[in-house]
């Protein structure tokens, strides 16, 4: 079984900023490079999701239906239905996973 993917507006901007930031730094073929890595693997879960980790720091509270996958030291975060993946996060895994949280949701 294939599902679909679908990327939420706030992770494709996740995916943007991290592209944006790399070249900023002065290295555009470093931007392509990690841009490309992380679409790829992004189009991998597409056949085997589940295969993936639960987000330890959400599963030690309980919160057991997001995984992610681990691209350098990006982070893509995503939920899996019956028929889809849905790309909700791509973060930086060097930074404090809660810190990240509050700050995207509590307007921080």
């Amino acid at each position: 079984m294939s599902y679909g993917i679908e990327w939420a507006p706030v992770a494709a901007r996740d995916l943007l900023e991290v592209v944006e930031y790399i070249a900023s730094e002065g290295r555009p073929e470093a931007a392509e490079h990690a841009s490309n890595r992380i679409l790829a693997r992004v189009r991998s879960l597409a056949m085997h999701p589940r295969r993936s980790r639960i987000v330890p720091e959400l599963k030690r509270v309980g919160v057991t239906e997001y995984r992610d996958s681990i691209v350098g030291p990006y982070r893509i975060f995503f939920r899996v239905t019956q028929r889809s993946v849905g790309i909700v996060g791509v973060l930086d895994g060097r930074r404090d996973l809660e810190e990240l949280l509050f700050q995207r949701y509590a307007g921080g």
